[in-house]
């Protein structure tokens, strides 16, 4: 047992745990997915494997069917031609639909025969986009890595034993890849599509159906490491395989970019671009102002509008001289007056 005085921990990352077992008392532990919390005890609610991340405790299911979720990458099976896309099976009781709008990048034309982009039987790798509460789901083939499998071939997987198969970071299925130098795509609905030499495609789903067959035990990365050394004779790396931050660094470029072209010159492109920049939209086009006439929060392109209108105004409304009341001298006749009274005086002396 693990915790303080006010929390104790009362089992293990990776126990296999039963429905109704006491995981935690406390308030400090927190329940996720398969446990719930009763007074101060945290129990499970399934038959699974107790994940244990930080002061969350959650489990996985050792059995079950695959049931679509938003945001899940899955391999689907064309299974239906459409007028309006693809019927694709999601080894789940759910198929899903690709519409013609998420197949491609490129232009369809009206009549296009669709077998030319996906056929029947063929495998494609794709991304749930929505599920509704009717459990009618929309994939989509647009983005990284989402592409029609060729060759290789397919294999089906507990999907309740996905997340070991993919290890943590990575880990498990890259060191199937080093070792065997094939080609993976794990689904998280079940289904593994591989490629490579036939004897290193063998080779892969001995180490996945073992992987599959030991989800539960602890130690498992290890001993996987052992197993595809010993098979292979090549060494296997077992640490943690981390993504590489692109796509954090593209967001941070992307906004220096938005701030770069939009924030100092916001008032100037608001005020002669669409109308959308023209008032500014949900992020206000930038730093230095809306740029619709130059209010109190417009910067450079307000001001110049504002000297812009002045002189426009200047030049069209030019301003009438004020008339002098009656008796005053002229600026002119006084200035000549006095000029002509000094040139007198120089001719006296």
């Amino acid at each position: 047992m693990e915790g303080t005085a006010e929390s104790v921990l009362l089992a293990h990352d990776k126990d296999v745990v039963a429905p109704g077992e006491v995981l935690a008392e406390g308030m400090e532990y927190l329940p996720s997915h398969g446990t719930y919390r009763k007074n101060e005890k945290i129990y499970a609610n399934q038959t699974g494997l107790l994940i244990i991340e930080g002061k969350v405790l959650k489990t996985i299911p050792l059995a079950g069917v695959y049931i679509p979720k938003r945001g899940d990458t899955i391999v689907g099976k064309v299974i239906d031609i459409l007028m309006t896309g693809w019927r694709f099976d999601t080894n789940s009781p759910y198929s899903a639909v690709l519409p013609l709008k998420d197949a491609t990048f490129d232009y369809i034309k009206k009549g296009t025969d669709l077998t030319t982009f996906f056929d029947l039987d063929e495998y494609v790798v794709c991304r749930i986009v929505q599920v509704t509460s009717q459990n009618l789901v929309d994939v989509s083939m647009k983005g990284p890595g989402l592409r029609k499998l060729k060759d290789g071939r397919i294999i089906r997987v507990n999907a309740m034993k996905v997340p070991r198969i993919i290890g943590k970071r990575g880990s498990m299925v890259s060191m199937v890849k080093q070792a065997t130098g094939c080609t993976l795509v794990v689904g998280q609905n079940g289904l593994v599509w591989l490629k490579g030499e036939p004897e290193q495609e063998i080779m892969a789903v001995d180490a996945i159906r073992k992987i599959e067959r030991e989800a539960h035990v602890s130690g498992l990365t290890e001993r996987m490491k052992m197993w595809l050394q010993e098979k292979t004779g090549k060494t296997v790396n077992s640490e943690l395989y981390e993504e590489p931050e692109e796509g954090a660094a593209y967001e941070r470029r992307y906004d220096r970019g938005e701030r770069r072209d939009y924030g100092e010159r916001g008032g100037d492109r608001g005020r002669f671009g669409d109308r959308r920049r023209e008032y500014g939209g949900p992020r206000d086009y930038g730093r230095r102002g809306y740029g619709r006439d130059g209010d109190r929060r417009g910067g450079s392109g307000g001001d110049r509008e504002r000297r812009e209108f002045r002189q426009r105004e200047s030049n069209e409304f030019p301003s009438e001289p004020a008339t002098p009341p009656a008796g005053a001298q002229q600026p002119e006749a006084a200035a000549e007056q006095s000029h002509g009274r000094h040139d007198s005086e120089k001719s006296d002396e």
